[in-house]
């Protein structure tokens, strides 16, 4: 496959802020972070910030200056996780819950640039689960902080969160983020949608992402039916699961992680790629040690170098191992993914020519939601990919009837 020109790369120099078929293009100057400001002006949507809040901390930012983009994005978050704690003392917890998770999400935001070994890191990626875990303490039903067993006496941090229906034994989705998205990301691209048909969710940290590379320093694996397997094995000593209804889902580079281990992982009952990989080693081996998230690659992989990291990289791919899978299998990718579109067809037509049971879904600039991962419009994302799973799993979304109303989270 020729290699694909991708909007993510494309400079505008002195081109003022406009709107593009993948959404808000804040500076066109900046292409990646640009990218990174159309995916948490997307996440607003969900609960993770407000509108005024991100476009107040865009304003005070150097435009391209990773620095700023931390410290007006940090004023923010504190903001909220101030504001949250107090507004606890006073007994408005559905005022702190909504700040909390604002919090959260900013904090995400506000890490993102900052090098693996800065010390403010760790230190806001502390912050970002501290907000969560006070969201979750106050869902209905509870949210739990939990840990897999995973190897070498480590764990991959989680958090599992029933689907408010009185229903013993629930199907779950099993989420998982890629490159750079991890467990509390979840919530605004995968996790709520799901219980709101139904369906818990178990929102990980694997190999290579979160809590589990920065505190283990776990890298990322190729063979991700491992620590699938491992979420499984926790989910059957529970009780509360229904066993013969577990879903994965991967976003971004984890779209590769959910279709290895749907191909791998036979109790899986549906897979779901929210956006599609077919060989990551194609996609590294011409990446230098200039590209703009290099840092950050050879951290995930535990490469030295980039030429280090495309070898890591070279058993990441799905030929040869996508004919294995038996379960449903679902491909949503954005029509105008800035980080490439094509790579859905090569997928698609694999599977479909290995006789799976595919469903692609590409999401257009009409609906909006097409850009990487729907970035643009989480919201879409999230009801087109749920409502194929309720489906798959059976799931009358007619029939449902809540403890607590689904919004009220």
């Amino acid at each position: 496959m020729a290699a694909e020109a991708l909007a993510i790369n494309k400079v505008e120099t002195g081109q003022p802020p406009h709107y593009e078929p993948y959404g808000w293009h804040h500076w066109p100057d900046h292409p990646w972070m640009s990218y990174q400001f159309r995916r948490a002006l997307g996440e607003i949507q969900e609960g993770g910030g407000s509108v005024s809040e991100l476009f107040l901390a865009a304003s005070r930012m150097t435009p391209g200056d990773k620095d700023s983009w931390h410290n007006e994005l940090m004023r923010v978050s504190d903001n909220n996780m101030r504001r949250g704690d107090a507004e606890e003392a006073k007994r408005h917890i559905r005022t702190a819950m909504n700040c909390w998770l604002r919090a959260a999400d900013m904090y995400r935001s506000a890490e993102f640039w900052l090098e693996p070994n800065d010390q403010r890191r760790l230190a806001t990626f502390d912050k970002c689960e501290a907000a969560t875990h006070k969201f979750l303490s106050y869902c209905v039903p509870k949210g739990e902080v939990v840990e897999i067993p995973y190897e070498g006496g480590k764990t991959l941090f989680a958090y599992y969160i029933r689907a408010p229906y009185p229903v013993a034994r629930q199907p779950v989705l099993i989420a998982f983020g890629g490159l750079d998205s991890f467990k509390d990301e979840m919530w605004f691209m995968v996790g709520r949608g799901a219980l709101q048909r139904g369906i818990s969710v178990l929102m990980v940290d694997g190999p290579g992402q979160g809590g589990t590379l920065r505190r283990h320093g776990i890298p990322t694996r190729y063979d991700y039916e491992v620590p699938v397997g491992r979420c499984i094995d926790w989910l059957g000593g529970r009780g509360d699961v229904d066993m013969s209804r577990i879903a994965v889902s991967g976003s971004s580079l984890g779209g590769y992680y959910a279709a290895r281990a749907g191909a791998k992982e036979p109790r899986l009952a549906a897979a779901i790629s929210h956006g599609a990989q077919w060989d990551v080693h194609a996609r590294m081996k011409d990446r230098d040690d200039n590209h703009g998230l290099a840092g950050h690659l050879r951290w995930v992989f535990g490469g030295r170098s980039m030429a280090e990291v495309a070898e890591i990289c070279r058993p990441f791919k799905l030929e040869g191992v996508l004919d294995e899978m038996k379960c449903p299998f679902l491909i949503c990718h954005g029509g105008h993914d800035v980080l490439g579109v094509s790579t859905a067809s090569v997928v698609y037509d694999y599977a479909k020519k290995a006789g799976l049971d595919v469903t692609l879904r590409v999401v257009t600039e009409e609906e909006t939601g097409a850009e990487h991962c729907q970035h643009d419009n989480p919201t879409l994302g999230q009801e087109i990919m749920m409502d194929w799973l309720a489906d798959r799993f059976g799931i009358d979304q007619r029939s449902l009837k809540n403890e607590r109303p689904v919004g009220s989270f």
